[in-house]
């Protein structure tokens, strides 16, 4: 299942160590086929407050996602961006191409019901 490093930069600085980050990042992706999705600009906000801007890279799955995070190479450029940029940076899994929303809210709704013994509509 493919899986997702999702960042959200809020403060970002263009340090000279943020841009050796830039430079030296992708080279810590290949060896677990990560690749960048979506890379800075700012978003078009239409629901909400967003500060900041977003950064995703897709993996083959959360196995590689994790196994990039630990990565010796790039544990050491690590602080290169986490000394100058506030964000926050989480790894998920995502959907398959058989997904279906109505299933989800199915198991919603009967957890919802175990829990409480009503109908929860």
């Amino acid at each position: 299942m493919t899986a997702y490093g999702f960042a959200h930069l809020r403060d970002r600085r263009h340090h000279p160590d943020v841009l050796a980050y830039l430079e030296r990042i992708q080279d810590t992706l290949d060896p677990f086929h990560g690749r960048f999705v979506i890379h800075g600009p700012p978003a078009e906000v239409v629901e909400g407050d967003w500060q900041g801007s977003m950064v995703l890279i897709e993996f083959p799955g959360l196995p590689e996602a994790r196994a990039w995070y630990g990565s010796p190479a790039y544990r050491e450029i690590l602080r290169l961006r986490t000394d100058h940029v506030v964000g926050d940076l989480l790894l998920i899994e995502g959907v398959g191409p058989d997904y279906d929303p109505r299933q989800r809210a199915a198991k919603l709704r009967a957890e919802a019901q175990a829990a409480t013994g009503a109908d929860a509509t």
